[in-house]
């Protein structure tokens, strides 16, 4: 199927990145359509955050092509990195978020940073919008990161994404950390999420219960590029000693049977 430039999110073509001697990606193709929820997976020192962190300018890499929304990620143009900022929201691992301010306080920072003319009334009323879009409770929006849970935490992160409704949204291993309860919720927020705002959604994870839930395809970074990017019942099928091993263990059989509400 071809698929039209307007239905393209991110386009990476040829993506080198290397630290020293040190090649973590090489050649590394990789296309992601608007509206749809990626997983990204690989083994460990694959390159995922590497990647993440490329497409969203972070990185600046050795070689290659990157085109965000329309906008060359790997421009100096202060236009093409405004239009990438306004338009990306990120939860990190840890969430990031800045220890001495409030739970609201980190949310209006990117309102502060983009929307400098708003009046501070009307951005507390849109922290606190994203606080109860996340999943928090209102009271949540005066406490400090330090008085909450690490799930309260990554929903924080979250709310502070969503601040400046991107239409799209990076998250890595979102679900590390948390309990099979809230890890399940999670994922059940991120699709609610990702239906009800038409998010587009690359998702860093080795959680292998949120790839068979809520992914639409899954991407594996392994021998330094993308070696298979399509639904994950395709996935399954792909002819790659890592991916075989990762998708047909024991977790990844209880995943795909919960995922599927067939046995395995």
């Amino acid at each position: 199927m071809t698929i039209r430039d307007d239905d393209i999110a991110i386009r990476i073509e040829g993506l080198a990145n290397r630290f020293g001697e040190q090649v973590v990606h090489e050649n590394l193709d990789l296309s992601v359509r608007r509206g749809e929820i990626i997983g990204v997976v690989g083994g460990s020192g694959a390159g995922k955050s590497v990647l993440m962190r490329s497409i969203l300018g972070l990185r600046h890499p050795d070689a290659g092509r990157i085109e965000v929304l329309g906008a060359d990620a790997r421009s100096d143009d202060e236009a093409d990195r405004q239009h990438i900022e306004r338009n990306t929201g990120v939860l990190f691992q840890d969430g990031a978020l800045f220890s001495s301010l409030t739970v609201g306080e980190n949310v209006q920072v990117p309102l502060k940073e983009q929307h400098p003319e708003l009046p501070d009334s009307l951005r507390y009323e849109l922290a606190l919008l994203k606080v109860k879009l996340a999943g928090l409770p209102a009271d949540a929006l005066e406490k400090l990161p330090s008085q909450l849970s690490g799930g309260m935490r990554k929903l924080a992160g979250l709310a502070r994404a969503l601040a400046l409704d991107p239409p799209l949204l990076f998250l890595d291993e979102p679900t590390a950390g948390l309990d099979p309860i809230g890890a399940a919720a999670f994922d059940e927020l991120i699709l609610t999420l990702q239906r009800a705002l038409g998010l587009t959604v690359f998702l860093i994870t080795h959680d292998l219960d949120t790839l068979y839930a809520i992914c639409d395809r899954v991407a594996v970074l392994a021998d330094k590029r993308v070696v298979v990017n399509a639904p994950i019942e395709e996935v399954e099928r792909f002819d790659h000693p890592w991916v075989q091993q990762y998708f047909h263990g024991p977790r990844a059989r209880a995943a795909r049977q919960a995922g599927t509400g067939t046995a395995a």
